[in-house]
């Protein structure tokens, strides 16, 4: 997709995001949540968008969030101003294909429902596994293609209206999976009736 697609995309989302898809994913968003939670340490979250996660996650968690839309970021501000969410350590606009942290920082990376909506999704995902530690997780919370079936004929029509969607409905799961730094933990179908998947990786 387009950078400037994506950016007038979500600068229409951001006012109605939260009552819109933020209700169709919350689902998904909560057992992405209670998996980071279960864990300790930094936490990066890749396109942390109007900030419907924040509030959510543990006290005990040192929290960073970036997102290249200062409109949905705006949004996430105040919920971290009017929250007094003291586990949010900082949020900042940034190109989520050239992540301005050093390489190992965070213990966790979590991308909720981002890699089908970013230009040079394999870039994205490179970046997340060089900014997260040996040993710790990247989460990847997505819409990934069907290959057959009803909903496989929908994406595919749907496909040439992506710049419009400000997402790729026929998105692949295997752009994903080509980072040699991640191996694939567990994988888990979430709801809505299983639209979306829940990947768990490990940083080698």
């Amino acid at each position: 997709m387009d950078i400037d697609a994506i950016t007038r995309s979500y600068r229409r989302w951001a006012p109605v995001y939260d009552g819109t898809f933020g209700r169709i994913t919350r689902a998904g968003r909560r057992r992405a949540v209670a998996h980071v939670n279960a864990r300790q340490g930094s936490l990066l979250e890749v396109g942390v968008g109007t900030g419907l996660s924040l509030p959510q996650y543990s006290p005990a968690l040192s929290v960073t969030g970036i997102d290249f839309s200062h409109e949905m970021l705006a949004k996430a501000q105040a919920k971290v101003r009017e929250e007094g969410l003291s586990h949010v350590k900082e949020l900042r606009q940034m190109d989520a294909r050239q992540l301005d942290f050093p390489d190992a920082t965070f213990d966790t990376v979590v991308a909720m429902y981002l890699v089908s909506v970013v230009p040079e999704p394999e870039r994205v995902v490179s970046e997340m596994a060089r900014v997260c530690k040996p040993g710790g997780e990247v989460l990847i919370l997505n819409h990934f293609a069907r290959e057959t079936g009803l909903l496989a004929r929908i994406e595919r029509g749907m496909a040439p209206l992506a710049d419009q969607l400000g997402w790729h409905p026929d998105f692949p799961r295997d752009r994903v999976l080509g980072e040699p730094r991640l191996r694939i933990k567990s994988e888990t179908s979430v709801p809505p009736l299983g639209l979306f998947t829940f990947l768990v990786l490990e940083r080698v």
